[in-house]
């Protein structure tokens, strides 16, 4: 499959990395599979971070095609490069169109990136996982790729401005190990074990990330249980409410 487009843009994006001296601290990318299809489920914190779950498959040779909500698809910016890479559009009204497209691509031996909390989670927590992730394992017969990244957020997220030109940031990817998904389990039950290998990684990275604040003014992206100043999920969901 000729990829006049992807790997370009992995290109471009290498060397805003490098310009940006972006400190990426990337492990684990041997447990994502050379060959075959697989499921990439990832936390979601920033806008940006489908570019570094996809930096994490590079060394196994591999391109994720994500599945992204549809409007990113109509900017006139960011939807030719998006359907140049072969990313799938989501219609939430209509979403058995890009299920099917998934399916389909999965079984034709691609990785498939997903952000099983549909939404960027502006506390900087796991927010519930939905099923849809297990549930295309289970029908593809492929694995389930947890992963986990953190400090995508200082760059770029909701609620946020976007600060590109913040050097020396550190960023810091978890991948763990498959997680299998048999058809004769409930998909609610391997979403669980799912969501919990993806805490386990999330929790990973920030013990491992080497810095912290600076001072009062740079809590916000710190989650409020790690003394930051981030808003609680319940703070979260009562502004959604409202």
């Amino acid at each position: 499959m000729a990829e006049l487009v992807y790997r370009p843009v992995i290109g471009a994006a290498k060397t805003l990395f490098k310009a940006w001296d972006l400190k990426i601290d990337c492990k684990g990318s041997e447990n994502i599979p050379r060959t075959g299809g697989a499921v990439l489920v990832s936390n979601h914190i920033s806008y940006l971070d489908f570019i570094f779950d996809g930096l994490a498959a590079l060394p196994q040779k591999r391109l994720v095609r994500f599945m992204a909500k549809e409007s990113v698809f109509r900017h006139k910016i960011s939807g030719p490069l998006m359907r140049g890479m072969k990313h799938i559009p989501v219609d939430r009204k209509q979403g058995e169109t890009a299920y099917a497209q998934a399916l389909e691509s999965l079984r034709s031996g691609e990785i498939i990136g997903v952000f099983p909390e549909a939404t960027i989670s502006q506390s900087f927590t796991l927010k519930s996982f939905k099923s849809g992730a297990a549930r295309m394992a289970q029908e593809a017969g492929v694995p389930l790729i947890p992963m986990a990244l953190w400090g995508t957020q200082r760059l770029w997220t909701k609620g946020h401005p976007r600060n590109f030109k913040r050097s020396h940031t550190p960023i810091t990817i978890r991948v763990g190990e498959p997680l299998e998904a048999p058809k004769d389990q409930y998909a609610g039950a391997i979403t669980r074990r799912l969501r919990e290998r993806c805490q386990e990684l999330l929790e990973a990275a920030q013990r491992a990330y080497p810095v912290r604040p600076k001072g009062p003014d740079d809590t916000w992206w710190m989650p409020a249980h790690l003394g930051g100043t981030a808003p609680t999920p319940a703070e979260v969901k009562a502004l959604e409410a409202g």
